[in-house]
């Protein structure tokens, strides 16, 4: 979600009278990429962009090819093929070695449903959307065309393909929590299928010095922050750091959910164990506490003799890393909080065996 609100504030930022934009989005991936679907990349006819659709090697070809989409004023799809590692292909250097497919989508000011006012309308949401855009259709005026699914809605007819089906793959795609480009009417008709997570929210406990380092990482990251503690021992930083400061006892003022992450880290033994007799029951997405392990076994046995309850928590909180600065701690437990929310484990990358991502369906 940080891509699409800095997309979304550099439109806001442009002379429409004087400028033209066009989003370049990925739609689909096969085999190896950077950048997975839905990543974005926002293009103005002078040639600045913002945001990026790989590591580095396609942004200025794509550059290009945007700025002539603006000048044709049409929508474009262009096929970046690194598979056979050929010099003069077009990426080579950063060993991608995949196929990745762009759409570069002229954006109209004027339209209200553009792409981008649709994305700014999503920005606040706290659970996830589906949004539907067709890339390759009979009719070339369809291209580009999109449609936002909020949760609990269920698809109208679109693009002209079998609703059931459609309805049947929108729901794979909220199961699987990942985007896909299908193939409709006898592959006459691709439909890119997205699944957008809302931003995470980080409800943080404390007001000693180590909050500032997490506070600044989940602000990188484009988490919306909630800070709990003693509003007269925070500083201004904190204030800039955090999207929103209450006092410790606000705590059942604050709506959790699955993309809801929780960290105590109070230093305090009895707010730490009023306030995870209240957390624990809400279900978010991430329950960390700061500590050591003997002070969690006490936290269990004052609140439950059933211990196993409490088997979701994380204490101590965070990957094993070796951390030892308040910078390397909060880097290991924001570093666990994206695991647990994609359901990985967290272990090296260099002993994964197959590919990074996992091409399930």
């Amino acid at each position: 979600m940080k891509e699409i609100r800095n997309i979304i504030e550099q439109y806001d930022a442009v002379d429409h009278s004087n400028e033209k934009m066009a989003l370049a989005s990925v739609v689909n991936v096969e085999a190896s990429s950077y950048r997975r679907i839905g990543a974005r990349m926002l293009v103005q006819s002078s040639g600045i962009w913002i945001g990026g659709i790989s590591g580095g090697c396609l942004e200025g070809d794509a550059l290009r090819r945007s700025q002539k989409a603006i000048f044709d004023n049409k929508v474009t799809s262009v096929i970046y093929d690194t598979m056979e590692d050929d010099n003069n292909q077009i990426g080579v250097g950063l060993g991608c070695n995949g196929r990745i497919e762009v759409l570069l989508t002229p954006i109209d000011p004027s339209n209200s449903t553009n792409e981008i006012e649709i994305l700014r309308g999503i920005c606040d949401d706290t659970k996830a959307n589906i949004m539907l855009k067709v890339v390759r259709h009979p009719s070339e005026n369809m291209l580009g065309i999109t449609s936002l699914l909020k949760p609990d809605e269920h698809q109208n007819e679109f693009a002209g393909v079998n609703l059931s089906q459609l309805q049947m793959d929108i729901n794979l795609v909220k199961q699987k929590h990942k985007a896909k480009l299908f193939s409709y009417e006898k592959d006459t008709i691709h439909i890119l299928i997205e699944f957008i997570r809302p931003e995470t929210q980080l409800i943080l406990v404390g007001d000693n010095y180590d909050i500032y380092s997490m506070l600044g990482i989940a602000k990188q990251l484009g988490w919306r922050s909630t800070l709990m503690g003693k509003t007269k021992k925070l500083s201004k930083e904190a204030y800039n750091l955090a999207y929103k400061v209450l006092t410790l006892d606000d705590f059942d003022k604050i709506p959790v959910n699955e993309y809801t992450a929780i960290l105590l880290m109070s230093h305090d033994y009895k707010i730490d164990l009023k306030l995870l007799k209240y957390f624990k029951n809400l279900n978010p997405a991430y329950l960390g506490i700061l500590g050591p392990k003997t002070r969690f076994e006490k936290l269990q046995q004052d609140i439950s003799k059933d211990i196993s309850k409490l088997d979701f928590i994380h204490s101590p909180t965070g990957l094993e890393i070796g951390a030892e600065s308040p910078e390397e701690i909060a880097l290991s437990i924001c570093s666990e909080i994206v695991a647990k929310m994609r359901g990985k484990s967290g272990g090296s990358l260099h002993h994964k065996k197959g590919s990074i991502h996992e091409r399930d369906f």
